[in-house]
């Protein structure tokens, strides 16, 4: 497969929401086998606990690895980038559960706001909340609370998105410092980072939904043909087809999350980007 040279000789110019997209997919694409095989492991290792996660964790990250390597012309064996990865398992972990507190932290704020804001307000407008003009106002606050609470979600998406990337590739990182290193590196550059994620997300949605349906149908059918007590077999085969998809989609997000953070450190580092023909 021949990939368009996006640095044709001299730096790299910033690139647009469908460079990174398209850029991502073709990384995906010409290492489909190579990123689902370890991608189909890695959520294996999600069924084993703490262990298991923290294998998941560094899985996932050999894979932005990987991806990283092709994009600077220094491709690396799965098994010399695996013992990289691997050996920092734990900080991938942990920076995966401080990540998660940090977006619950967040989100308990948001909440505490809007609820001292929605208090006030229903204090302020207490005469009109029984009236339409009340219902109007209602209505509009939950657009506003709602709409305001992804656009939350999106801003903290895009100042993490690439948490695990430097953990992966630069040296003397731990869990604290690859997430500060994201959030560094994302500044100033929020609004593009959000558009990169809705365009990735639409572009997975149907792969997501097929294998929603999919494992509907199938859920239906053996319920119907299998007894009462093979509700088991029936659960294991809606697991294993969520893996499956999950195995699917997750190595193009981690390509995603590679070319994001090449960009970004081209942005600020003035790293050049090209990639090989394939």
């Amino acid at each position: 497969m021949s990939s368009p040279n996006l640095n044709p000789g001299g730096p790299m110019r910033p690139l647009s929401i469908g460079n990174v997209v398209s850029a991502s997919f073709r990384l995906y694409s010409s290492h489909l086998k190579q990123y689902f095989g370890i991608a189909l492991k890695a959520f294996l290792w999600v069924l084993l606990p703490v262990y298991g996660w923290a294998k998941y964790s560094a899985l996932m990250a050999l894979i932005s690895r990987l991806a990283f390597r092709e994009l600077i012309n220094q491709p690396e064996s799965v098994s010399t980038a695996h013992q990289r990865t691997d050996a920092r398992k734990w900080r991938f972990l942990i920076a995966g559960i401080l990540v998660l507190l940090l977006t619950l932290g967040v989100v308990l704020v948001y909440i505490l706001v809007v609820t001292v804001v929605v208090g006030v307000l229903s204090v302020s407008i207490s005469g009109l909340l029984t009236s339409f003009l009340g219902a109007i106002l209602v209505g509009v606050l939950g657009i506003v609370t709602f709409v305001g609470f992804i656009l939350v979600l999106l801003w903290l998406t895009s100042r993490l998105l690439v948490t695990e990337v430097p953990l992966a590739i630069e040296d003397n990182l731990g869990a604290v410092k690859t997430i500060s290193r994201s959030w560094d590196l994302s500044e100033k550059l929020v609004w593009q980072i959000i558009g990169i994620v809705s365009v990735a997300f639409l572009i997975t949605i149907p792969i997501q939904l097929l294998f929603s349906v999919i494992s509907g149908v199938l859920q239906t059918l053996l319920e119907q043909t299998l007894s009462a007590n093979a509700l088991i077999p029936v659960g294991v085969m809606s697991i294993l087809l969520n893996l499956l998809g999950g195995a699917i989609v997750a190595p193009f997000w981690q390509a995603l999350k590679a070319v994001v953070y090449y960009d970004l450190r081209s942005r600020r580092e003035g790293l050049g980007l090209k990639l090989r023909d394939r």
